[in-house]
C-alpha cells in the first residue's frame, strides 16, 4: 500500500461539473495506480448556497461513473472548531494580525515561491503580487485557502491534483503550510477543459453537468472513458479504455499541459462504441428507465418486443435519447411524419399507387418474416416492371415517418403485419 493520499473536494453549491468530474477521475486513477488512498471531502462552508440536493447528486454521479472513495465523505461544516486555533497560533507568532473580528495573514513582500508542478514543471511566484490573506472572516468563518490547508494537512494529503483555475491559490496555500510548520504536498495542476471552439465550457457545447449526460442516456463507462482522454492518452493510443485498464497504464506525469477541448460528438462516438459492445439484454433496463422518464408506460411495453427493437438499432443509436427518436414508430401510432420524407416519398400519386399495390400483395404473405416480405417486394417489382426502390421508399416513410432507419424488411417484421398494412393503406389513400 502506497503512502500517496489524494482528495477530491467538491462544493455542494451546484451539480457535478464535467471539469470537476474529470478532476475526481484523475485523482481516483492516480490513487488506484499507485495503491494510494482516495479521500472525499465536501467543502460545504457556504451556508447560503450549499444544498442537500446538490450533495446527493454529486455522490450519486461519482458512484455512477464508477468512482469509489476510501475515506469520507468528510464535511468541512463539521470541522469548524479546527480552524480558529491555527489562526490564533499564527497571531501569537506575529505572522497574522486582527482587523476588527477578522484575522489576516501578513504576506512578506518580494519573496519567491517555487513549485515543481507534476504537470507543468517549475512554476515561480513572487509574493509582491499577493496581498495579505484573510484567515478568518469577520463572521468567524474560515477563508477557503486557509481551511483547505488545515484539512489537507489533517487528512495527510500528499498530492493535490486539481485544475489550473486553482493555480493562483497554490502560492497562498504554500505560505500557510510553511507558517504552520506543515509538510507541503506535491501539486499537479491540470489545464482546464474548454469547449470545442476554445471558449469556456458552457451549455452551448452540449451541457456542463454530469447528470445532464446521465439523463440524455450516456453510459457511465463511456463518459468516464471520454473524460480521461481529455488530457491523457494511453501509450498504445487506444481510445476505448475501461477504468480498470486505464488504472494499469495511468501515469500522472503523462497528463498533457495544454487545454483539452470537449467535443460532444466524440463523446457520442465513444458511447456508441460501448453500446455496440453490449448485449440487447444489458441495454434493456436503462432504455426502459429512459422511456419511463419520457412518459412511456412500462406496462405497455413488451420485454421481448423491446429487445428485438434494441437488436435492430444497436448499430445506429449513440445515446438512449437517440434510440427513442429513431424508434418512435414502434411504440406510437401518432409518430411525427418528417416533411422531407413525405415530400420525397409520399406526396406523388405514383408513390401512393405503389404503396397500395405493395400493401395488397403483403396481405397474401402468410408468415410475416423479413425474408418473405423481401421476396414479396421483389416478385411485385418483377411482375409490375417497377423498380423495387419505388415500393421500398414510400413504405419506409409510411410505416416510420422517416427517410432512413434500420433495414426496412426487418422493421416491418418487428412491427407486425396488421400494423404495417394499416399504416401503408392510411398513406396510400
Amino acid at each position: 500500500m502506497s503512502n500517496v493520499r489524494v482528495r477530491f473536494a467538491p462544493s455542494p453549491t451546484g451539480f457535478l461539473h464535467l471539469g470537476s468530474a474529470r478532476t475526481a477521475l484523475f485523482n481516483w486513477l492516480y490513487a488506484r495506480r499507485v495503491g494510494g488512498t482516495f479521500v472525499l471531502r465536501i467543502e460545504d462552508t457556504d451556508n447560503q448556497r450549499s444544498k442537500k440536493e446538490f450533495l446527493d447528486e454529486i455522490l450519486k454521479d461519482l458512484k455512477w461513473m464508477g468512482l469509489d472513495w476510501d475515506e469520507g465523505p468528510f464535511f468541512q461544516s463539521e470541522r469548524s472548531s479546527l480552524y480558529m486555533p491555527h489562526a490564533e497560533k499564527l497571531l501569537e507568532k506575529g505572522l497574522a494580525y486582527k482587523d476588527g473580528e477578522a484575522i489576516i495573514f501578513k504576506v512578506a513582500d518580494d519573496q519567491i515561491i517555487e513549485v515543481e508542478d507534476l504537470i507543468h514543471g517549475k512554476i515561480i511566484f513572487n509574493t509582491k503580487e499577493i496581498k495579505d490573506q484573510v484567515l478568518i472572516k469577520s463572521d468567524g468563518s474560515p477563508a477557503y485557502n486557509f481551511c483547505c490547508v488545515i484539512d489537507d494537512n489533517d487528512m495527510g494529503i500528499t498530492h493535490i491534483v486539481r485544475g489550473d483555475d486553482h493555480l493562483s491559490n497554490t502560492p497562498k496555500q504554500i505560505l500557510f503550510y510553511k507558517a504552520l510548520g506543515f509538510n507541503v504536498p506535491k501539486f499537479a495542476h491540470m489545464p482546464l477543459m474548454m469547449g470545442k471552439d476554445g471558449t469556456k465550457l458552457s451549455k452551448r457545447h452540449g451541457g456542463v453537468a454530469v447528470f445532464e449526460y446521465k439523463q440524455e442516456g450516456f453510459l457511465p463507462e463511456a463518459l468516464a472513458n471520454y473524460l480521461m482522454l481529455l488530457g491523457w492518452m494511453p501509450k498504445d493510443g487506444k481510445e476505448i479504455l475501461a477504468l480498470d485498464e486505464a488504472v494499469k497504464q495511468f501515469d500522472i506525469s503523462d497528463i498533457n499541459n495544454v487545454q483539452a477541448k470537449f467535443d460532444v460528438d466524440k463523446l457520442k462516438w465513444i458511447n456508441g462504441e460501448y453500446i455496440r459492445q453490449k448485449k440487447a439484454e444489458e441495454l434493456r433496463a436503462p432504455i426502459m428507465q429512459k422511456m419511463e422518464e419520457e412518459g412511456y408506460r412500462k406496462e405497455n411495453i413488451d420485454k421481448e418486443y423491446l429487445l428485438r427493437i434494441i437488436e435492430l438499432y444497436k448499430e445506429r443509436f449513440r445515446t438512449f435519447s437517440e434510440f427513442l427518436t429513431l424508434t418512435t414508430c414502434f411504440f406510437k401510432d401518432d409518430y411525427v411524419m418528417d416533411e422531407k420524407a413525405f415530400q420525397k416519398n409520399l406526396s406523388k400519386e405514383e408513390s401512393k399507387k405503389c404503396l397500395a399495390e405493395f400493401a395488397k400483395a403483403l396481405k397474401e404473405v402468410k408468415e410475416f418474416t423479413s425474408k418473405n416480405i423481401e421476396e414479396c417486394c421483389r416478385e411485385l417489382s418483377e411482375r409490375t416492371e417497377i423498380k423495387a426502390a419505388q415500393f421500398i421508399h414510400p413504405t419506409r416513410t409510411a410505416v416510420s415517418g422517416m427517410l432512413g432507419g434500420a433495414g426496412l424488411f426487418e422493421m416491418m417484421e418487428v412491427l407486425g403485419k396488421d400494423k404495417v398494412i394499416a399504416r401503408m393503406e392510411k398513406w396510400s389513400i
